[in-house]
């Protein structure tokens, strides 16, 4: 019994193992392929090394990223389970689907906004469309006939398509798949001509001249492609950028959420990484846990309004 009991006090007393002692995952709500999957794997060699334990990429496509964000939501609040949400994710979703089963600005805490992303309209070269301007003009012709596709209802290709048609006063028609890098199985046989998704899922494709890039889709060109015009220089007010961002079940402690934010600032910061991400087409942003909180508040309001103006609904 004395020694049973001075192995119990003694396991009381033994202090908890440092964060990290196990792989980290880190959870895509879309498939391989994709531009959220593609940063996601540009990162975790880095990471791993910065925390010292495997970092895996858990890719769980379907239901726009909807069956990602529970499972992420719902995980154990201990470091070991992070979710790479986007724009659609974390500030569109709840917009689009008001019955999900979370709450984001209940059930996570924030850890930092990883990058800016730029945005393309990209064609599959069939299509006899080299200028938005061409686009809205055979898109009138064919009025309900040219389809584009999309990573699922409440992406953000899905409502840079639908802002399209709300200010070009056309109706291209949704296709939606389970993530972007299914979409473009399809895109680049031609069989969906359009789509409004990342510079980095579409850049290797243009430059083998597999797809055509219309346009950017944000407020200035981009130095990767630089004689690419904006959307809005045709179509004024026009633009969306995406973004992705980590996130952590909300009762996370607050050291292991700085112990994390610490990490992936060092890795964004790491001069290789930059690189990588800069020529993908994404900015590295590397926010604090409070100004990602903040920004993705004012992230949701933006695009409510967008959402009830454009009349946008999950399919």
């Amino acid at each position: 019994m004395a020694v049973a009991l001075t192995l119990c006090v003694t396991s009381l007393l033994a202090p908890a193992q440092p964060f990290p002692s196990r792989p980290v995952r880190i959870i895509v709500g879309f498939p391989p392929g994709g531009g959220t999957d593609i940063v996601a794997r540009t990162l975790s060699p880095r990471l791993s090394e910065a925390l010292g334990q495997p970092v895996v990429i858990d890719n769980r496509g379907g239901a726009s990223g909807l069956v990602a964000t529970e499972l992420a939501a719902k995980s154990a609040p201990d470091g070991y389970t992070l979710f790479m949400g986007t724009l659609g994710n974390l500030s569109v979703n709840p917009l689009l689907f008001p019955k999900i089963p979370f709450d984001v600005a209940r059930d996570f805490a924030p850890v930092t906004q990883v990058v800016s992303v730029t945005f393309m309209l990209y064609v599959h070269p069939s299509l006899p469309v080299k200028t938005v301007r061409q686009l809205i003009v055979l898109a009138q012709e064919r009025a309900g006939q040219l389809n584009y596709a999309s990573s699922g209802s409440g992406g953000a290709p899905h409502l840079a398509a639908e802002l399209f048609n709300s200010l070009a006063g056309v109706k291209l028609v949704h296709i939606p798949y389970k993530g972007s890098g299914p979409s473009f199985t399809d895109l680049l046989s031609g069989q969906v001509p359009i789509t409004f998704t990342t510079l980095t899922q579409g850049l290797q494709y243009v430059k083998s001249n597999r797809l055509r890039a219309v346009a950017t889709l944000g407020p200035a060109r981009t130095p990767v492609l630089p004689d690419v015009p904006t959307v809005s220089e045709t179509l004024p007010g026009y633009e969306v950028v995406n973004w992705f961002g980590l996130v952590v079940p909300v009762m996370t402690s607050r050291d292991v959420v700085a112990r994390l934010h610490d990490d992936f600032i060092k890795v964004l910061q790491t001069p290789e990484v930059k690189e990588k991400l800069v020529a993908q087409g994404t900015d590295p942003v590397g926010s604090t846990p409070e100004e990602f909180g903040a920004f993705m508040k004012a992230e949701t309001a933006k695009w409510a309004r967008v959402i009830r103006e454009a009349n946008i609904r999950a399919d």
